[in-house]
């Protein structure tokens, strides 16, 4: 790694996770709701945003070199990572085999889909690369916010490049945008990611919580002057035009739960329904927002800096950057783990007290800007939604919590309902 000064890795306490911002914010769309694209003021000149090569090469080598466990997972994100070229990818899948040392490497790596073609999808197909697909349903919703610079919507060149994934037999999921316009849309929305060919989906809830003089200082600020939300149950929360209504969120979920739950279980996999079937099995960690603490999944932008999370990119949680110092000891820094353990000490006692606290354990801290009825600070703006639906979820979750304690497949719920042993979702 000529022109660079190496630092000396050693591997972390515990496995971590990087989510890299290759190209920083720089993105062919202009997504409405997108949090991202305010760090371009974060980071001024956008000539600048590619990683180089000495950075990019360091990153690869001592990621791998500071991962405790065998499987090792890189991250690739943006802005628009496909802006980099394929090249830049073909670089990264060198070092990867230079420096792994019999490691399991594996590429994740999420995509708004419309700049694919046939070099992307011969290159994802010959080195493995598991793709995820920005897509927020047919094309009225999508197009409802993802948009080009000029307000086109997009759909149509978000399903040209999945047929490219296709055309190329390239894994793929889907990530799906929760907000305004497709949040009572559950059931048209899972139809269509089904017939597209998901079966691997993410659905994430857009929350953008309107600027008061404390995200101001941190530069939690949108690019454009939002309006104030509609109440969702007499909850009149300081959050965009675009932001999810909680209960709504909820109602989403559970109209695509109970047409999976009774067709889909071990056919299509729900990243969230998993996630909360392992909390029901008992197992600890999960997802990061339902953990009981995180701090392990951090971010990493194209200039070395490393951040606390891909939610928290501001001044106050850079943790460093890995031209100067060890990955390993950021992450395992009084300071990084301070910021995870802070997930579960702020914990407000609504939540402590409350009875899907195992599944939620208040949900990421991000969003957590609300008062308790008890006027306590710290309660998430999801909380209803989130209540109920673990707690419609329930009787499922513990029948296909005791056919994994008995060795059985989860799918055999499905049975259960025909069978009437237990009801059919209502």
């Amino acid at each position: 790694m000529s022109n660079y000064v190496e630092i000396t890795e050693h591997r972390a306490e515990q496995p971590f996770h990087i989510m890299v911002k290759p190209i920083g914010p720089k993105c062919n769309l202009d997504c409405q709701y997108c949090f991202y694209l305010e760090k371009e003021m974060l980071f001024g000149d956008g000539e600048r945003w590619k990683m180089d090569d000495a950075v990019l090469e360091s990153y690869v080598k001592r990621y791998i070199e500071a991962q405790p466990s065998r499987q090792v997972t890189f991250a690739w994100q943006g802005g628009e990572p496909t802006l980099c070229g394929v090249e830049f990818f073909e670089k990264v899948v060198r070092w990867q085999k230079q420096y792994g040392q019999g490691r399991e490497i594996e590429n994740a790596f999420q995509t708004n889909g419309t700049l694919l073609d046939d070099e992307w999808g011969a290159f994802f197909k010959r080195e493995n690369f598991l793709i995820g697909v920005s897509i927020d349903g047919p094309a009225e919703l999508h197009d409802a916010y993802r948009v080009t610079r000029s307000g086109k919507g997009t759909h149509e060149e978000v399903m040209r490049g999945i047929e490219v994934l296709k055309r190329h037999k390239v894994d793929f999921n889907t990530l799906t945008c929760v907000n305004r316009a497709n949040q009572d849309k559950g059931p048209e929305v899972y139809a269509f990611l089904k017939g597209i060919g998901s079966r691997y989906m993410q659905f994430i809830p857009i929350v953008e919580r309107l600027p008061d003089d404390e995200a101001k200082r941190l530069g939690l600020w949108h690019s454009t002057p939002p309006k104030f939300a509609e109440e969702d149950d007499n909850l009149d929360a300081p959050v965009t035009e675009w932001s999810v209504q909680p209960k709504a969120y909820g109602r989403f979920m559970w109209s695509i739960f109970k047409r999976w739950v009774q067709q889909d279980v071990g056919k299509i996999y729900v990243q969230l329904f998993d996630v909360a079937l392992g909390k029901w099995a008992g197992e600890r960690g999960g997802l990061c927002i339902f953990s009981e603490e995180c701090g392990r999944a951090l971010a990493l932008e194209h200039d070395g800096s490393l951040y606390s999370c891909d939610h928290y990119v501001y001044p106050d949680f850079k943790v460093g950057n890995i031209k100067e110092q060890s990955m390993a000891a950021m992450v395992d820094s009084a300071f990084q783990k301070g910021f995870g353990k802070a997930k579960k000490s702020t914990l407000p006692k609504y939540c402590r007290e409350c009875e899907v606290r195992f599944a939620c354990n208040g949900g990421c801290p991000k969003q957590r800007f609300l008062v308790t009825p008890e006027d306590e600070k710290g309660l998430n703006y999801l909380c209803s939604g989130y209540r109920f639906i673990f707690n419609k979820m329930d009787p499922y979750m513990r029948a296909m919590a005791d056919l994994l304690q008995e060795r059985q497949p989860p799918a055999l719920v499905m049975r259960m309902i025909r069978e009437k042993r237990i009801p059919k979702p209502a």
